[in-house]
């Protein structure tokens, strides 16, 4: 059954998924646009069109399947996704106004299940019995292993790059790797849509199935995809200055060389993931591998300062936005 509450749910899912365009925009453009292969309006506009490309290519929604999953069915709720999206945007707001490339994808776990487990000690159940212990794990376990597979990828990437280019001329090379970046960039782009914009459809999706509009385990409307890849592209179109300036040249100096292979990195990384059905944050795995980047230079080339700073956020994430969705929650039963 239609009512408020769903449209006010669905209207927020795809409030996030925009502003998770806008985050998350640094980690398709921040290497292109600090080359200069692009100009920032370019970069958007090219991120955005791959971001909703994915729409046309990507039917079987695997990493939606696992995001439907990490609540158990019994304890969703209106006001359990309703406090879970507020708090995801929330922390997304906070962190994109102070320049720190978080995890859009972690915030809106975290928030879901952080309001699941609260509806769950409401009810006198155990926090534990509210998720699905083997998705959270899953996911908490590619917190680590997708920036090391983005840097181990972009390392070694970058060094046989190198090695096959090492005979060509610099002014030649740099052109050719200026093109490449464009094909890199888009098949990042591609990846994080693919991946990113997913996660809301589950979210919506369940958000359908709690309403008793669909049944469950019924096969995804249609709209719902095309919604939410167009929303995504619509928040990519926004940009994300303050997180370019941080992706694209605080961490380490990126050249076209080195932005082709952070890129391809971490395409590689979120069609992998995106595979198997793991919802990874798509910042986590770019600058992982920009950090590989980085090394194959020399270790002081990766500004450690800042790059412990950025992995203390990716900690604090999932909590956060658990806490803040637990004082939602709380507070929606309070006026209800």
């Amino acid at each position: 059954m239609v009512t408020t509450s769903l449209v006010i749910v669905i209207c927020l899912a795809l409030i996030f998924d925009y502003t998770n365009g806008f985050h998350d925009a640094a980690n398709s453009i921040a290497t292109i646009v600090s080359t200069k292969v692009l100009t920032p309006f370019q970069a958007v506009l090219w991120a955005a069109t791959f971001n909703f490309m994915v729409f046309f290519f990507v039917k079987d929604h695997k990493v939606a399947n696992t995001v439907s999953k990490i609540v158990v069915e019994h304890f969703v709720t209106m006001p359990v996704l309703l406090a879970g999206l507020l708090a995801a945007i929330t922390w997304n707001l906070i962190t994109w106004w102070f320049g720190i490339p978080s995890s859009s994808s972690h915030t809106l776990i975290g928030g879901f299940a952080g309001a699941g487990i609260t509806n769950a000690l409401y009810l006198g159940s155990s926090a534990l019995s509210a998720v699905n212990l083997a998705y959270i794990l899953k996911i908490v376990a590619y917190i680590v292993l997708a920036p090391v597979m983005g840097l181990a990828i972009g390392y070694f990437v970058t060094i046989i790059v190198l090695h096959l280019s090492k005979n060509a001329r610099p002014s030649i090379a740099e052109k050719w790797f200026k093109r490449m970046q464009l094909v890199s960039s888009a098949a990042l782009s591609f990846a994080h849509g693919g991946n990113d914009a997913q996660k809301v459809m589950g979210i919506i999706y369940v958000a359908l199935i709690a309403a008793k509009v669909i049944g469950s385990g019924s096969a995804m409307p249609t709209w719902i995809p095309l919604a939410c890849y167009s929303a995504i592209a619509l928040g990519t179109l926004s940009g994300g200055w303050k997180i370019v300036k941080t992706m694209g040249s605080r961490i380490t100096k990126i050249t076209p060389l080195e932005g082709v292979s952070a890129e391809t990195a971490g395409a590689i990384t979120l069609f992998f993931t995106e595979h198997f059905g793991i919802p990874v944050s798509t910042t986590h795995t770019i600058t992982g591998s920009i950090i590989g980047v980085g090394l194959t230079k020399r270790l002081s080339a990766v500004r450690w300062g800042l790059t412990i700073n950025i992995i203390w956020a990716w900690i604090i994430t999932i909590p956060v936005s658990g806490i803040i969705a637990a004082g939602v929650f709380a507070l929606i039963r309070a006026l209800s």
